[in-house]
């Protein structure tokens, strides 16, 4: 039995592991400040599950394959970029070498794209990360599978891709998330936020996070002082974060209203991952071991 988005929402367990998965993500942002700024926008992270998914054959589509033209049609398409956006971004990926030609196409009329081997690790641990979650929320095996068939991993990502192409929640999450989500560089800002939660108060409005520095999250992340006080400054006309006292040096904190809409949002995107793994592994039910494993992690 899979996960649902509405056990996930309501499990502590569940917020307890995002959070340490914010963290991993944040290994992977500081090894590759330049991939990861690919995933630290919405737009952007739409873009390379859409190229990444048309390389490996997205549902629906009649063949595999990655080309300009194709791409930019599917961007435009699904509504995630005009055709302008999606060419450059393309042309991006050329040139940061995420993307290749491949080579020997049998059709000499396009020139066909596929994913480096950079590119390929760093989805799949994307993908390894998210699983090793929903291991560790009930006691399940599908990590120990992949690792017993790793292609498994690559039937995965095109039917995870149009899932999220599909979800309305995975597109419109809440105000602010979308706020963070939506910036250049917002995405990878709001995940660190996150990662600073140590312990959260359910009965209280906010939740303190410790100083933030400005200047390390500029130089870690890319991202402009002018652009990071802009989208600070607007998250606080929202009433979604602030500081407690002196701002810069004072702690930081996020409001329960914000956390809950990361929560939600992970929470329809992992159950959204866990019904694939579970048809692509094909995992039985799994109720009993659920069980299990929740009542050793609630003794």
């Amino acid at each position: 039995m899979v996960f649902t988005a509405k056990e996930l929402g309501r499990d502590e367990h569940f917020l307890s592991a995002i959070l340490q998965s914010a963290h991993e993500l944040m290994a992977i942002y500081s090894e590759n400040p330049r991939i990861a700024s690919i995933m630290a926008a919405q737009q952007r992270w739409l873009m390379a599950h859409s190229g990444f998914s048309l390389s490996l054959g997205y549902p629906d589509e009649p063949t595999p394959g990655l080309y300009g033209s194709r791409f930019v049609d599917f961007a435009v398409k699904h509504g995630i970029a005009s055709r302008n956006t999606a060419a450059a971004f393309l042309k991006e990926m050329l040139a940061y070498k995420f993307i290749q030609p491949v080579p020997q196409s049998s059709d000499r009329r396009i020139t066909l794209l596929e994913p480096t081997e950079l590119t390929r690790e760093y989805m799949m641990r994307w993908i390894h990360t998210h699983l090793v979650v929903l291991d560790t929320l009930d006691g399940g095996d599908r990590m120990a599978q992949v690792a017993i068939n790793p292609e498994a991993i690559w039937r995965m990502h095109p039917i995870i891709a149009k899932r999220i192409m599909d979800s309305d929640i995975l597109r419109n999450p809440g105000v602010t998330f979308s706020l963070f989500n939506w910036a250049t560089s917002g995405g990878v800002v709001m995940d660190y936020l996150i990662s600073r939660i140590t312990s959260v108060d359910f009965a209280a409005d906010k939740i303190l996070i410790g100083p933030l520095s400005m200047k390390v999250m500029q130089s870690q992340f890319m991202i402009s002082r002018t652009h990071l006080k802009r989208l600070f400054k607007r998250a606080a006309e929202f009433g979604s974060v602030g500081w407690a006292g002196a701002p810069g040096k004072s702690s930081f904190w996020l409001s329960h209203t914000f956390v809950s809409e990361y929560w939600n949002y992970q929470a329809e995107k992992y159950a959204m991952i866990d019904a694939v793994s579970a048809a692509v592994l094909n995992i039985p039910d799994r109720l009993d071991e659920r069980s299990h494993a929740t009542s050793t992690l609630t003794a």
